[in-house]
């Protein structure tokens, strides 16, 4: 926004320049479309709306869903989904490959699983068999500078994801008393309360 500017001052300089020194009438053939130009993309710059950066929290799918009552549940995602897209987070999901089978019998790919959770098909992945989903999520919090919801600590992975010691990296959660807690996300709602880790 500056740099329009400041071509739009020096065109008009030039023009100012051209109309007071006869000798320089010609620079007004410059300096006239120079500042057209700047105005234009100066006015371009202050109207345009820039939109902040997604607010990415990515989910350990594989451990979260295990939260209530240590069995794997479709519900307990969805319930940490809300409560983190409630807060202005943008949620995005990696399982491990045996995640369907766990949840509903049978092996469930990305799209299956994100409509389960409501979420679009890009924000869920399931890895393929044989992989480790470890080194997926590490690798999209890295690049995507997000946090990453689990009770994992990834204490294997250390040496080559040295992020994950920061403090907000790895946020821990469940539920105490039947109510979600996460720790470090603001855990109250007008009307809503939920406990704080």
């Amino acid at each position: 926004m500056v740099v329009p500017l400041l071509i739009l001052l020096v065109s008009l300089a030039g023009v100012a320049v051209a109309l007071v020194m006869p000798a320089y009438a010609d620079l007004i053939l410059l300096a006239a479309p120079c500042a057209v130009a700047a105005l234009i993309l100066w006015l371009r710059a202050v109207f345009s709306r820039k939109t902040p950066a997604p607010n990415w929290i990515l989910i350990d799918g594989s451990n979260v869903m295990h939260w209530k009552d240590n069995i794997p549940k479709i519900e307990t995602l969805r319930e940490v989904i809300t409560h983190l897209r409630d807060r202005n987070q943008m949620p995005a999901v990696i399982f491990d490959a045996n995640a369907g089978y766990l949840l509903a019998g049978r092996y469930q790919d990305d799209h299956m699983i994100a409509r389960h959770l409501g979420l679009p098909e890009d924000r869920v992945l399931v890895v393929p068999k044989g992989t480790i989903a470890d080194t997926y999520l590490l690798t999209v919090a890295r690049d995507f500078d997000a946090p990453i919801v689990t009770n994992d600590r990834y204490r294997d992975w250390a040496d080559d994801y040295p992020e994950i010691a920061e403090p907000g990296r790895l946020i821990r959660g469940g539920y105490r008393n039947g109510t979600l807690w996460l720790e470090g996300i603001e855990t109250e709602r007008p009307g809503v309360t939920v406990a704080q880790a």
